[in-house]
């Protein structure tokens, strides 16, 4: 099941204080960034976050979730509504995630 181009934009609203968030669509989901750096992403109408020290310690008790088969376990994001928390934990995901890969160019 694709997600909706609605929860996209509730999400997305939600994080309006945030800077540096971005989407990527991708076979009918949506991979997120924060500062060029993959955060989660949106799957079948589920946020999901990348696992990490952060994402665990503020998402206490959620069991990981496959986003799609195959996939590896991400961690679901139960409660939406909550601007600050969310921006908070976006942020404290990105801070921990890797800088991108750079690009090699063909010689």
């Amino acid at each position: 099941m694709a997600s909706k181009q609605a929860y996209l934009e509730y999400v997305l609203d939600q994080l309006s204080g945030l800077d540096g968030v971005t989407y990527r669509a991708m076979m009918g989901e949506f991979v997120l960034y924060c500062h060029g750096k993959v955060i989660g992403g949106i799957y079948d109408n589920r946020l999901l976050m990348k696992p990490c020290a952060a994402a665990e310690r503020l998402l206490a008790g959620v069991q990981p979730e496959l986003p799609y088969p195959g996939g590896k376990p991400m961690l679901p994001v139960p409660e939406l509504d909550d601007r600050e928390f969310l921006c908070g934990l976006v942020q404290a995901v990105s801070e921990e995630m890797p800088a991108p890969r750079k690009k090699g160019t063909n010689s």
